[in-house]
């Protein structure tokens, strides 16, 4: 299973899966990360932690903890 958190700087990949429940998964399907979409991995900062993606035409950081949640393809 691959998730949002091994993805390379410069791929994108597609959401298959959120893997979270309640508050944690909800509040990431609020930020537009839904079953389907198109996600492109911008940066990674420095020390690997916030993550910096485009999703649905908008910049947005995630934590990796969040990030591991996220199963693509």
């Amino acid at each position: 299973m691959n998730t949002l958190k091994d993805v390379k700087v410069g791929q994108t990949v597609k959401v298959v899966k959120l893997h979270g429940e309640g508050a944690i998964k909800r509040r990431i399907m609020d930020m537009g990360i839904t079953r389907g979409v198109e996600i492109y991995v911008r940066k990674v900062a420095p020390l690997g932690d916030p993550i910096e993606i485009n999703v649905r035409g908008y910049e947005l950081s995630l934590r990796k903890a969040d990030a591991d949640i996220i199963e693509v393809e």
